[in-house]
């Protein structure tokens, strides 16, 4: 599966609440404006055709990066257009809900794109990974190997030593491994 290189689509804009006063949600970095902007993301993008990959925002809240990609089987990458789409609607979104930044960054999430959601390790099953786990297991705490699905919540991860079944709780973070071609092939 090809992936592009990470498409970037970044604007200044500043909003501020009525009033110039803090309202719930302010982006200001404290953990309730996150969730709110999380649920915010969440039901804005899929009716858009985007899935909501992962979201950042600076410690002062001041910078949202936010990061998209089309849905399993949509068969298209993100485009630059798909960018300029997704960082106009949010604008004008956050601008109603008051949202306070300075910084919208709307990329596509990238070759190495990170796996988030349980549904993540299954759409990508077959396509080599890294990840990294809260504890160490087995004298390791980073893995490297090939995902072969999801059973009963938990991931399969195909290693040098076979395979590994590691509890999805377990896992702080994961990555595909980017496929990259340097030669063309006739």
């Amino acid at each position: 599966m090809g992936w592009a290189q990470p498409i970037f689509f970044s604007g200044a804009i500043g909003v501020e609440c009525a009033g110039g006063a803090a309202s719930p949600a302010t982006a200001n970095g404290t953990t309730g404006t996150r969730v709110r902007l999380d649920e915010l993301l969440e039901k804005t993008l899929p009716p858009m055709g985007y899935e909501l990959v992962d979201w950042e925002m600076s410690p002062k809240g001041r910078h949202v990066r936010v990061f998209i990609d089309r849905p399993a089987g949509a068969g298209t990458q993100v485009s630059v257009e798909d960018c300029a789409k997704v960082s106009n609607h949010l604008t004008r979104l956050f601008a109603v809900e008051n949202v306070d930044y300075e910084r919208l960054e709307v990329s596509s999430p990238g070759l190495d794109r990170p796996l988030k959601r349980l549904a993540d390790y299954a759409r990508f099953a077959g396509e080599e990974v890294q990840l990294s786990l809260h504890e160490m297991t087995d004298g390791a705490r980073r893995w490297k190997g090939i995902l072969r699905g999801v059973t009963d919540g938990d991931v399969r991860l195909e290693t040098a030593t076979g395979v590994r079944t590691i509890p999805f709780a377990a896992i702080d973070r994961c990555r595909l491994v980017p496929k990259i071609e340097w030669r063309k092939t006739k």
